[in-house]
């Protein structure tokens, strides 16, 4: 995945620790979305994506930050959204990310539901914490 510290550096951050803090979070990113003039579609799926992966932190890795920017790339726009847990970590990351594979207290969608939702799609997990960032591209 690209950097987008540039991006991250001015990101609208929203601390998870509640499941009211997720809906909180997956608003700011409907917000972006739409001011970064993302079709319905895309805010659709991305907003989607941001509610699978935001309670997946608060669940499994007992809460987070979250950080989410408008990103542009080769004259498109975007939104860049960071998932960042100090949690365990995922003991078996390539069960985790096949399809259909759930812990059974989501939405049913897992990492690669929410893969499958966004452009871009970067996980990183070990006993220190999981982070996830994600990219949804608009047209």
């Amino acid at each position: 995945m690209k950097d987008y510290g540039t991006a991250v550096a001015t990101a609208e951050t929203v601390e998870v620790t509640t499941s009211s803090d997720v809906v909180n979070a997956r608003q700011v990113v409907r917000t972006l979305a739409q001011r970064g003039g993302l079709p319905l579609v895309h805010q659709t799926k991305l907003v989607t994506a941001a509610s699978e992966l935001g309670r997946n932190m608060l669940i499994y890795g007992g809460g987070g930050v979250v950080r989410a920017a408008l990103v542009a790339d080769s004259g498109r726009s975007g939104v860049y959204v960071e998932f960042r847990d100090q949690g365990p970590g995922i003991p078996d990351i390539e069960t985790a990310m096949q399809d259909g594979w759930t812990s059974g207290s989501g939405l049913g969608l897992g990492l690669s539901g929410a893969k499958r939702l966004v452009d871009e799609f970067d996980i990183a997990t070990g006993e220190g914490g999981t982070t996830v960032r994600i990219v949804k591209w608009g047209r």
